[in-house]
C-alpha cells in the first residue's frame, strides 16, 4: 500500500484498544516447536499480511486463532480479556472467522442455499416450517451490495462462479454472521490477475467497513496492494512486525524469500561462478 496515503481510520486504529491480541502465543506437537513467543495487537480496519516460507508457522498461528488448534503457551486476548477456544464453531461466536482455500461451497446447490448453509432461514410454524426462499435471496443480494459485487442470478449453481466470485460470496458470508476478525487464507492462491485484482479490491473494501483482515498469502505483491500491516514469521517466529509505509515491494519481496538467506545463496552462487 505504498502507493496511498495511510488513511485516517488507520492511523486511528493504531489510538484505539486491539480487536485481538497474542501474548507469548506457542504451540508444540511433542517435541517439535512450531511456533512460539507471538507478541501481536490486531485493530479494527486495518488488513495485517501474514507472510513467510512453507513451515514457517503461519497456518499454526491462524489456526490457534480460530480455534483449530489450542495453544501450548501464552494467551489470546479478545478485545483485552483473555479467552479459549474449543472449536471454530466456538470463535464464530465471537466474531473470528476463517475462511479457507476449499471455501465450504457446495457446487451443485444454488448461491442463495450456500449463503445459508447450515443456518437456513424458515417461516411457519412446527410441521409447516419451510425455507424462507424470498428472504434468503433478498439477504444475500443485500449483502453482496454491500461489498460492491453483483453475482448475477441468485438461482444458479454454484459451479458455474469464477474462483474471485467464490471468494466473494464465502467473505459476504462471513461478514453477514458477524465476523469481527476475518482470516482468509491464500484467496489468491488458485486465480487469474483479473480475477485476484477484484478480490483484493473487495479486501479493503472489508477492512473499510471496519473489519480486521488477516491475509495470508505468498504473493509479496497481492500482500503489498492491500496491506497495512505485514507479519513476516520465519521457522515458528514472528521475524518482523513492519507498517506499509515503512516497507517497499522490493523490500518485502526480499523478506519473504528469506533475508539474509538470500545474500548467502547469491554469495555462494557468485564464488561458484568464479571458481
Amino acid at each position: 500500500m505504498s502507493t496511498m496515503e495511510v488513511s485516517d481510520d488507520t492511523q486511528q486504529a493504531d489510538r484505539e484498544p486491539p480487536v485481538i491480541e497474542t501474548r507469548g502465543l506457542g504451540r508444540r506437537f511433542g517435541p517439535v516447536v512450531a511456533l512460539q513467543d507471538v507478541d501481536l495487537q490486531l485493530h479494527a480496519g486495518e488488513v495485517n499480511c501474514v507472510v513467510g516460507d512453507n513451515g514457517a508457522g503461519k497456518s499454526v498461528f491462524i489456526k490457534m486463532l480460530c480455534g483449530m488448534l489450542a495453544p501450548s503457551s501464552g494467551d489470546v486476548l479478545l478485545d483485552g480479556a483473555p479467552i479459549e477456544f474449543t472449536s471454530p464453531r466456538q470463535a464464530r461466536s465471537f466474531g473470528i472467522v476463517a475462511v479457507y482455500q476449499d471455501l465450504a461451497i457446495v457446487p451443485l446447490m444454488s448461491l442463495w442455499r450456500n449463503f445459508f448453509m447450515g443456518a437456513e432461514p424458515v417461516r411457519g410454524w412446527g410441521i409447516f416450517q419451510r425455507f424462507d426462499v424470498a428472504y434468503a435471496k433478498q439477504t444475500m443480494k443485500a449483502e453482496l451490495d454491500k461489498l460492491g459485487v453483483d453475482l448475477g442470478d441468485p438461482d444458479r449453481a454454484a459451479y458455474t462462479m469464477s474462483g474471485g466470485e467464490r471468494q466473494a460470496l464465502a467473505i459476504a458470508r462471513a461478514l453477514y454472521y458477524g465476523a469481527r476478525v476475518l482470516i482468509l487464507d491464500e484467496p489468491t492462491s488458485a486465480l487469474g490477475v483479473r480475477q485476484s485484482g477484484a478480490v483484493l479490491r473487495l479486501i479493503r473494501r472489508v477492512a473499510q467497513r471496519g473489519t480486521c483482515v488477516i491475509l495470508v498469502t505468498p504473493k509479496p505483491q497481492h500482500a503489498f496492494w492491500v496491506g497495512d500491516r505485514f507479519l513476516v514469521f520465519k521457522r515458528g517466529r514472528l521475524q518482523e512486525d513492519l507498517r506499509s509505509e515503512d516497507l517497499t515491494l522490493e523490500g518485502l519481496s526480499y523478506l519473504m524469500a528469506g533475508g539474509g538467506e538470500v545474500d548467502e545463496l547469491q554469495n555462494v552462487i557468485s564464488e561458484a561462478a568464479t571458481a
